[in-house]
Parts: C-alpha cells; sequence; structure tokens
C-alpha cells in the first residue's frame, strides 16, 4: 500500500524483515522440538539461536532467489551462513515451504488483527462519546433521502456504534479462526517430522495447531478472515456517506473539522469538502476487493497448489494496511465532527409540521375512522404543504372532516417532538448496556 494510506505499526508487520524474523523463529523452535525428540543433536539446535540477534539482509536473501527461484530456499541458505553450513543441516527437517509461509502468514495476519481489534475499540469510544453528547439533539429522520419523522443524532451514533460492535465480534472471531499453523511436512501426512513439533512451534508463537493440513492451512479460514474485514469496510463507508450527505450543502447538518489554513477547491475559495469521508468510502472498496480473491482460493487442487500465494502477498498487507488507516481516519472524523443542531432544528420545520403525519393517521384510526379515509385525509392536506407550501397543522385544523373525528386539542398535542424522542432512553441501554 502506498504511504499515503499507511500507518507504521501496520506497515512493519508485513516488512520483509519481519517476515524474515518469523521464518527464524519458526525453523529455530521446530529445531528445538526436534532436538527434544532426539530426532536431531541438541548443539545443532542450539547453534541456530545463534543467529537470535541477527538482523537479516534482504539484499543477499533476494540476490540469492535470483539464483535458486525458490524464497524459502534462498532464506536457508541466508541462514546457513550465519549459523554455519555445519550447524543448520537440520534446519528444516522434514518440513516443507508451506510450513513456514502458512505459519508465518498467519502469525503476520494474528498481529494485524490486533492492531484492526484496537482501532476498532477506540472508534467505538468516539462514536459512544458523541451519541452521549447528542443523545437528545433532534434530526428530522429520512428514508428514500426523503423526510420522514424526528429521530436524534444521538440515535445516529448509536446505531453506528452498535454496528461497530458487532464488527468488533467480527475481528476477535476472525483472529480466532486464523490464528493456527501448520509444520506437517509434504502432503501434511506428518511422514518425515512429528506432530508434536508443530505442537511446540505453534505454542511459542501463540497459534493452535491446524487440525489437519494438506500441505497448506485450509484457505476458508482466510476467506473468512477477509470477508470480515470486508464487512469492517462497509460499515465504514456506511458511516461515511451519512456523514456526507449530512455536509450537502442544502442540509448542512454536520461537517467535517476544516482547520485553520485548509483549502477546499484550487478554483473556488469558498468551498469546504467532506474529503475525508469520501476518500474513506474509496478506501471501503478497496478493502472489499480482496473479499472475492480470498474465497476463490479455498478450492487448490489436490493437497496443494500455489494459485493463492499471489493473492495473499498482495491481499495481506494491502488489506489490513488500507483498514487499519482507515478505521483510524474514520475515529479523527467522528471525534472531530462538526455538529448543527439549529440547521437540524431548521430542516426537520422545513415542511411545516409535514413529518407529523403518521400521528395524526393513527390518532384517526384510533376515534374511528377507517384507516383507508385517514389515510386518504391526511395525504390530501400534506400534499398541500408538498404543492403549496402550506401549514399542515393549520390545514389539519381547518379540514372539518378531520376536526368531525378530532378536536383543535387533540390536533395540536400531535404536534409535540418530544412524542418520538421518548423510547430514547431505552434505546441506548440497549446499545451501550450501562
Amino acid at each position: 500500500m502506498i504511504p499515503r494510506y499507511s500507518r507504521p505499526d501496520m506497515v512493519a508487520i508485513w516488512s520483509p524483515a519481519t517476515k524474515f524474523r518469523i521464518w527464524y523463529e519458526i525453523e529455530a523452535h521446530a529445531c528445538d522440538a526436534m532436538a527434544d525428540l532426539g530426532v536431531i543433536p541438541r548443539e545443532n539446535a542450539e547453534a541456530v539461536w545463534k543467529a537470535k540477534d541477527v538482523e537479516f539482509d534482504v539484499a543477499r536473501i533476494d540476490e540469492i532467489e535470483a539464483v535458486t527461484k525458490h524464497d524459502v530456499i534462498a532464506f536457508l541458505t541466508h541462514l546457513a551462513e550465519h549459523v554455519g553450513s555445519d550447524e543448520a543441516r537440520f534446519v528444516h527437517q522434514g518440513m516443507t515451504s508451506s510450513d513456514v509461509l502458512d505459519t508465518c502468514f498467519n502469525v503476520q495476519l494474528v498481529r494485524a488483527s490486533d492492531i484492526l481489534i484496537a482501532d476498532v475499540k477506540a472508534l467505538l469510544a468516539a462514536l459512544k462519546r458523541r451519541a452521549l453528547e447528542h443523545k437528545d439533539t433532534v434530526r428530522i429522520g429520512r428514508s428514500h433521502g426523503i423526510h420522514a419523522e424526528p429521530t436524534t443524532m444521538g440515535l445516529t451514533f448509536a446505531r453506528f456504534y452498535a454496528e461497530m460492535d458487532r464488527n468488533l465480534n467480527r475481528l476477535e472471531k476472525a483472529r480466532y479462526e486464523i490464528a493456527t499453523g501448520a509444520i506437517s511436512g509434504a502432503v501434511g501426512t506428518f511422514a518425515n517430522i512429528d506432530p508434536a513439533v508443530e505442537e511446540h512451534v505453534c505454542k511459542q508463537l501463540g497459534l493452535e495447531p491446524e487440525p489437519i493440513s494438506t500441505q497448506v492451512i485450509p484457505r476458508d479460514r482466510h476467506a473468512a478472515f477477509f470477508a470480515a474485514l470486508g464487512v469492517v469496510g462497509s460499515s465504514i463507508e456506511n458511516i461515511a456517506t451519512e456523514i456526507r450527505h449530512m455536509q450537502r450543502t442544502e442540509v448542512l447538518e454536520a461537517e467535517e473539522f476544516f482547520s485553520k489554513g485548509q483549502k477546499g477547491s484550487s478554483a473556488m475559495p469558498h468551498k469546504r469538502n467532506p474529503v475525508l469521508t469520501e476518500n474513506l468510502t474509496g478506501l471501503a472498496r478497496l478493502v472489499r476487493m480482496a473479499v472475492v480473491p480470498a474465497m476463490e482460493n479455498v478450492a487448490l487442487w489436490h493437497e496443494r497448489d500455489i494459485s493463492h500465494s499471489s493473492v495473499e502477498r498482495n491481499i495481506g498487507p494491502d488489506t489490513t494496511i488500507t483498514l487499519d488507516f482507515a478505521l483510524a481516519r474514520l475515529t479523527s472524523v467522528v471525534d472531530k465532527l462538526v455538529i448543527y443542531p439549529d440547521n437540524m432544528l431548521a430542516n426537520m420545520n422545513k415542511f411545516r409540521g409535514l413529518v407529523m403525519s403518521q400521528r395524526v393517521l393513527l390518532a384517526l384510526t384510533q376515534a374511528g375512522v377507517s384507516r383507508e379515509d385517514a389515510y386518504r385525509l391526511v395525504q390530501r392536506n400534506a400534499m398541500k404543504v408538498w404543492e403549496d407550501g402550506k401549514d399542515f397543522k393549520t390545514e389539519l385544523l381547518g379540514d372539518q372532516d378531520v376536526l368531525a373525528a378530532l378536536s383543535a386539542e387533540e390536533i395540536e398535542e400531535k404536534f409535540d417532538i418530544g412524542y418520538h424522542t421518548k423510547h430514547v432512553d431505552t434505546i441506548f441501554k440497549r446499545v451501550f448496556k450501562d
């Protein structure tokens, strides 16, 4: 991923230096286990640890790989340069390349998960703070982009909190599912390596042994992992889209923080554009882009092929780096989001009480009017507001058919905004559980 959309801690997980360090630890721990089993001499296992403080030379490994055309062999050759060829002769005993590659990949995904989980928790904290701050800030709810009925800005933040809380659970499950390792040898039968080696290596790396591998860890795990990331990306876009709508000039109920000296347009000095949330919408597409290839990686030929490899070398770093950046950016947007309660109230009253139509409809039915007639009575007065700019309550009070069923006082009561917010506390207790 390009530096513009990257953060250093996540990038470091995918650096060649980190990868080769994990490869080394896999091989060294495997040697320890094999020495414990008496398969290789203890002194050879201990010799491998002489390289524990070595900073592996990426350029040198690349140089060797240019000849061998095999990345794991290139690394093992370089390791022997540090340990000594005789001392290193038992390294990789009974193992196959996928034992190293797959186990390393899952270690990296687990570490990436930990960062992403922390990111979501930070976003949840920001969403909860803004929800509590604006719990009673009334705004109009919209369906199909059209005014519907009153809600509150706090409920808007609360529903995003609930969605992200579900995503936290998804990420935690994805981390659990991906946290397996395999040191099972060619085609996964343990023919040339004891299962105890796998158990030892996995324990040292914080993984669980894969119950049954072929020559690779089953890719349905990775498909589920990237699918979870894709859902998180979609939730990011969901929040970003709402903010973009709120910032439209005709709405202007909220806007991204506009810092001193910031410029919105190279041509129009007046512009203050929702550039961050537009950017988040694009980044969400990149995250979701990994989902289908990850699912297509599940079907491999027999016990193993490498059709998945090139895909994962790209989507592993790119997707986790992108999502990490997007979550951090969204947290900052939510934290600094500028809210305009007066504009929210003005927007709600733009059509002069029209948004109370359902209350009048229900009151008429409760007064004995058929639903069909009640709907007709309310709609004919509502259309005067849409088409002629009339005041909805005034029109109702002047409609004798409506007054035949409801008193003027009963009609007045149906325009109380507080009616629509009476269960906000109940919803908040459901969402925040406190």
